[in-house]
């Protein structure tokens, strides 16, 4: 893979210990400044190396195949040590690294690596931006249905004059 996706608050995360495969939702706590994939800047916070302890939504991946006992495996109670696998080109205002999409965490139950990433939480959002600044061929492919200089609406109307 050539470019990694940063991960963001709301990613997944699962343990290859759980014995029903669960996942959780990696919650950002160690800062409020840095965000990717989130042009208004309220939601998708950079997960760095610094989120530690217990930094999920459920803090659980369900039953833990690491903590046997005679009636089934104990309960999973995510306790994050470390992650390894990050972003070293910068480091943010709380001193970390962002974490990418192949990230792994260790947990205090479990052995090094044994939590991955599942999915990044980052999504593909359409912005005015976007259609500013694209072609009304490149439009027309993507969107065949709908004729931009025919709308009455000035939000969808695009003036892409330049090109003509």
């Amino acid at each position: 893979m050539a470019e990694k996706h940063f991960v963001v608050q709301g990613a997944t995360c699962q343990c290859k210990f759980s014995e029903a495969p669960e996942t959780d939702i990696l919650l950002v706590k160690t800062h409020s400044k840095h965000y990717a994939n989130d042009s208004d800047g309220k939601e998708k916070l950079i997960a760095t190396d610094k989120e530690v302890k217990q930094t999920m939504q459920k803090n659980t991946f369900g039953k833990c195949k690491n903590q046997p006992s005679p009636s089934g495996p104990l309960p999973c109670v995510i306790d994050i040590t470390q992650w390894s696998g990050v972003d070293e080109k910068a480091t943010y205002s709380n001193k970390g690294k962002a974490l990418l999409e192949d990230s792994k965490a260790t947990c205090k139950m479990g052995t090094p690596d044994c939590i991955t990433i599942k999915n990044h939480g980052q999504t593909a959002n359409l912005t005015e931006k976007n259609i500013k600044n694209s072609s009304p061929q490149i439009l027309a492919e993507i969107l065949p249905g709908v004729n931009f200089h025919d709308l009455d609406d000035e939000v969808l109307m695009i003036n892409n004059t330049q090109n003509e």
